[in-house]
């Protein structure tokens, strides 16, 4: 029995067979086309090669970012994709493979976040919270062993918590929310006002980008952070807090056992999570009196996604 299990990305589509364990035993990867009949085509193709290659194939797991309906099938709304606008994902490609197995699509966090549950650093935990810092701020919720939908497939966007009245403006259209403050773009952003701010203090994030701040990216204010750099070490400390405060306010309504930090920030370790431990300390309600969560890095690693999307269509 397996499971082909795919990952659409920003920029590549992810594809893969897994084993009645979750085990990937054969991998495709195709350059992401932005129009929505095209991906719908892809994956297609790749079940049908799959299929030819003697996978006894049973469902096909989806993993898309955007907005997925509580009916598991359509995208309400995508912000790379026009096209995913209450658009039917599941029967698309369903139509396109003669319906012959089911296609259960799901957000990409949600799936990054069960692969992290089932299969990496939330094994064996009861309720866990996953957060992704990446471009923006992902999250998937486990609860008694489950994940948590919601009434309307919408939960766990907590990159979209309302942390700060009238803050920054966010691509949702709302202002304050939590990813502004704790993902891979406010890192840069961080960084970019710190340099502005303190040149003094700033020749080593200058040589990595250039000399040109608009050119600063994460990668090289991880770097700089990872050798000691003042500005560096600073910019995620920034995160870190703001991590931190977005974890206190879920743990107020969930009171999870562990959160499990995903995406390629968290690869800095505990120049990261340090600043976040304290800060979810700082902010807990009641901290003084109560269990505090764990807060530990993920472990499943890119393949988190594809595991959660094969695993999540068979259950």
């Amino acid at each position: 029995m397996t499971t082909l299990a795919i990952d659409i990305g920003g920029t590549k589509i992810a594809a893969a067979v897994c084993d009645e364990n979750d085990t990937i035993i054969q991998r495709w990867r195709v350059p992401t086309p932005m129009d929505a009949d095209a991906i719908n085509q892809n994956i297609a193709s790749v079940y049908r090669e799959a299929t030819a290659a003697g996978h006894d194939i049973q469902a096909i797991g989806v993993s898309a970012a955007g907005n997925v309906g509580a009916d598991r099938k359509t995208m309400t709304f995508a912000a790379n994709i026009p096209a995913w606008l209450n658009y039917d994902l599941s029967e698309h490609i369903g139509e396109l493979i003669d319906h012959a197995v089911p296609v259960i699509i799901e957000n990409d966090a949600n799936c990054a976040g069960w692969g992290e549950y089932v299969h990496g650093a939330g094994q064996g935990s009861k309720n866990m919270v996953a957060l992704t810092v990446g471009t923006g701020l992902g999250g998937a919720i486990v609860i008694n062993g489950e994940l948590y939908r919601g009434s309307f497939g919408m939960a766990a966007e907590l990159g979209h918590l309302p942390m700060v009245p009238d803050g920054d403006h966010c691509g949702c259209g709302l202002r304050g929310c939590a990813e502004r403050y704790t993902s891979g773009t406010s890192l840069e952003n961080f960084a970019k006002s710190a340099v502005r701010r303190r040149p003094q203090d700033a020749k080593r994030l200058l040589e990595l980008c250039g000399g040109d701040i608009n050119k600063l990216e994460g990668p090289m204010v991880s770097q700089a952070a990872q050798e000691g750099d003042v500005l560096g070490l600073y910019a995620f400390n920034k995160i870190g807090e703001w991590l931190g405060r977005t974890m206190a306010a879920t743990a107020a309504v969930l009171d999870p056992d562990i959160f499990v930090i995903g995406g390629g920030v968290v690869a800095v370790g505990d120049i990261l999570l340090e600043p976040a431990r304290y800060n979810y300390a700082r902010f807990l309600e009641g901290s003084a009196y109560r269990g505090h969560a764990k807060i530990v890095a993920a472990t499943a690693g890119q393949d988190a996604g594809l595991i959660g999307a094969a695993n999540l269509a068979l259950r």
